[in-house]
C-alpha cells in the first residue's frame, strides 16, 4: 500500500554536514558520494562562533563547485552574524554559478553570548522573531528585478538598495522555527520549515505543522505550498536491533519515514548519525534507506 498521499511530493534525502575545518577532506569525499549515490540534498549547520569550525557558506561554495546535481543550503544561516542584504546577494550568486541549485535555510539565531562576542545584536526571543521577519523582507527585495527598493526596518533595512542579481530560480526560504511566533512566521512568510529530530519528535510535528498550516491559511497562503524538510539525528543498526523512533535497522528506518512523508508531510529528510562510523552509517541510509522510501511512497 502506498503511503504517499496524493499530491504530496515525492521525497528527497540529503546531508547534514558539520563544517570542522579539521575534517574538510572527509566532508568533499561525502558529498562526491552523495552525488554518486544519488541524494538530492546537502545542509551544512551555520555557527560562525564555533572557533574550529569552517564559514559555512565558503563551505558550501566549495563543495557545490565540485558537483553538478546535489542541492545545497546552510542549515541554518545564523542570520544575527549575516547581514540579510549581502547574504541575499551571496545566495543569488552561488545560484547562477550553479545552475540554480541552492536554497536559503535561516534562523532567528542562538547562543546569543557567543553571537554578541562577535558583534551580533544579543536579542530577547521576541527581538529575535521581529528581525527574522525584516531579514525575510529584506531577502525577498534583494532578489528582486526592482530598480531600487526601500524595506523599512528596526534591525534590517533597505534604504533605496539596488537589487541583483536576480538568483536563477526561486531558492525559497526555510525556516528553523520551533517556537509558536517563529511557526507563525513560518506561515505567514517562509517557504519552507526545518525543524530537527533532536528537539521536534512526531507528536510535536503534529502540532506545530497545524500552527504552521493555520497561519498560512490566515494569510491567504495554500498549506501545502510550504515544505517540510526534516534533520534527522539517529543511528541505523546493523544487527537488527530495533530501539525505536530512528535508531533501529534499515527496514525501521524505511517504515518511520514513509510514515513521515504520509502524516507529517515530511519531504526532505536530511541525515546525519549520532553513533557509528559516519561513512559507513552515511552508505547505510544512501543505500538501503533512501532508495526503499522512494519505492514505498511511490508504488
Amino acid at each position: 500500500m502506498s503511503a504517499r498521499k496524493k499530491g504530496s511530493r515525492p521525497p528527497e534525502f540529503g546531508l547534514f554536514l558539520i563544517p570542522e575545518a579539521d575534517n574538510y577532506q572527509q566532508l568533499t569525499e561525502l558529498t562526491t558520494y552523495a552525488e554518486s549515490a544519488g541524494l538530492d540534498l546537502i545542509g551544512v549547520q551555520d555557527h560562525p562562533y564555533q572557533r574550529r569550525f569552517l564559514d559555512t557558506w565558503t563551505l558550501i561554495t566549495a563543495l557545490a563547485m565540485r558537483t553538478e546535481r546535489l542541492t545545497f543550503f546552510p542549515d541554518v544561516a545564523n542570520l544575527p552574524l549575516r547581514n540579510p542584504a549581502v547574504l541575499a546577494k551571496s545566495v543569488a550568486s552561488l545560484d547562477i554559478m550553479t545552475g540554480g541549485r541552492i536554497h536559503l535555510g535561516l534562523g532567528a539565531g542562538a547562543f546569543w553570548a557567543a553571537i554578541a562576542a562577535m558583534g551580533g545584536y544579543h536579542l530577547s526571543a521576541g527581538e529575535s522573531v521581529q528581525t527574522l521577519a525584516e531579514g525575510i523582507a529584506v531577502i525577498r527585495a534583494m532578489w528582486s528585478d526592482e530598480r531600487s527598493v526601500r524595506v523599512p526596518g528596526t534591525y534590517h533595512l533597505l534604504a533605496g538598495a539596488h537589487p541583483g542579481p536576480q538568483p536563477q530560480h526561486d531558492p525559497g526560504i526555510w525556516l528553523g522555527a520551533k517556537g509558536p511566533r517563529m511557526l507563525a512566521l513560518t506561515g505567514q512568510r517562509a517557504d519552507g520549515w526545518l525543524p530537527s529530530a533532536a528537539w521536534a519528535p512526531p507528536e510535536f510535528l503534529t502540532e506545530a505543522g497545524k500552527r504552521i498550516d493555520d497561519a498560512a491559511a490566515a494569510a491567504h497562503r495554500d498549506p501545502r505550498a510550504i515544505r517540510r524538510v526534516y534533520n534527522l539525528s539517529g543511528t541505523i543498526t546493523a544487527d537488527g536491533t530495533d530501539y525505536g523512533f530512528l535508531e533501529g535497522p534499515p527496514e525501521r528506518w524505511v517504515d518511520d519515514l514513509s510514515t513521515l512523508h504520509r502524516d507529517q508531510r515530511i519531504d526532505g529528510f536530511i541525515f546525519w548519525p549520532t553513533e557509528g562510523d559516519p561513512v559507513d552509517q552515511v552508505h547505510r541510509y544512501a543505500e538501503l534507506v533512501a532508495p526503499a522510501v522512494r519505492t514505498n511512497v511511490a508504488s
